[in-house]
């Protein structure tokens, strides 16, 4: 299998998001998806500078992917999907149905906000263009294994394996409502939380995380031990989420494990504290998706 770096979720300043980049050319990763998925006003890099970084990685070896916005609500976000899939010179993730339909059959790849649960609509997305889909985040190994057995030849599969996981979008802002902001005057308060900003219960448990528009979960999604049967289910990519800290160790202990270098659990073990929150595995085994699911349970798919 190979590795991809999914696309930046969160806001960092503009120095520390090219010094990132340049040093993902040296990391273990085959694909890099690049580009602002979450919010527009987000504006420390626009497209030009993404495409600089492009550039850059692709001279290092890199598969370099574009992505679109995930919630399109202004005239101007929907001039920068156009540009973004207009690009001549790298592949572009669908992030939403109107991408896909400007795309107009040019061959790309279908990112996990698009619903893909059904043999049906995996078709019609391989009769768009589509050449890879990425699987949704609540769907677990029973589901995937129900889609590998029924893909469209030539197909690829791409499945969310680290990070916190994306799980909506809101035309609200919490992060700047968390500061009594309104959200065309937020003054960018979401820099302050690079790995987003916890939500708790009133019994002090982590619930969700705010990042901006989105939410995310408050643990963090890690598939680790499973990477043996994610190969068997015929999985070509996993997705590693960047974090803000260490996820260059993220990034080789699952290229260890690919590599039998490492086994899972000595792998996990390394990570655990280098993660901005507790590990989930939950729904990947059809359980609540904050929890994190011991070999024990593990059965047939």
């Amino acid at each position: 299998m190979k590795i991809a770096l999914g696309p930046l979720q969160y806001y960092w300043p503009r120095v520390a998001t090219l010094q990132f980049y340049e040093s993902v050319r040296e990391w273990p990763v085959d694909t890099v998806y690049l580009g602002e998925t979450v919010c527009s006003r987000r504006h420390e890099l626009r497209l030009p500078d993404w495409l600089d970084v492009a550039d850059m990685l692709r001279e290092a070896g890199k598969e370099v992917v574009l992505s679109t916005q995930v919630l399109l609500e202004s005239n101007v976000e929907l001039n920068t999907m156009r540009k973004v899939a207009d690009n001549p010179d790298y592949g572009v993730e669908a992030n939403d149905m109107g991408a896909v339909r400007y795309l107009k059959g040019r061959p790309f790849v279908a990112g996990p906000y698009l619903n893909i649960y059904s043999k049906p609509t995996l078709d019609v997305l391989a009769q768009a263009g589509a050449h890879r889909w990425v699987m949704p985040l609540e769907m677990g190994r029973a589901g995937l294994h129900r889609l590998q057995q029924d893909r469209p030849q030539g197909m690829q599969t791409e499945v969310f394996a680290y990070g916190r996981m994306p799980l909506a979008f809101s035309a609200r802002c919490f992060t700047a409502r968390n500061r009594n902001l309104p959200k065309d005057n937020c003054q960018y308060v979401c820099m302050d939380h690079p790995d987003g900003l916890l939500m708790q219960t009133r019994e002090a448990q982590d619930f969700l995380t705010i990042n901006g528009i989105q939410t995310q979960s408050a643990h963090v999604y890690s598939l680790i031990h499973e990477l043996d049967e994610l190969s068997q289910l015929g999985v070509d990519v996993i997705r590693l989420s960047p974090q803000s800290q260490y996820m260059d160790e993220v990034v080789r202990a699952f290229k260890a494990v690919l590599d039998g270098e490492k086994s899972a659990e000595q792998a996990h073990a390394e990570l655990e504290p280098r993660m901005p929150a507790a590990a989930c595995n939950g729904y990947w085994y059809g359980r609540p998706g904050l929890e994190m699911v011991q070999s024990q349970y593990i059965g047939a798919v």
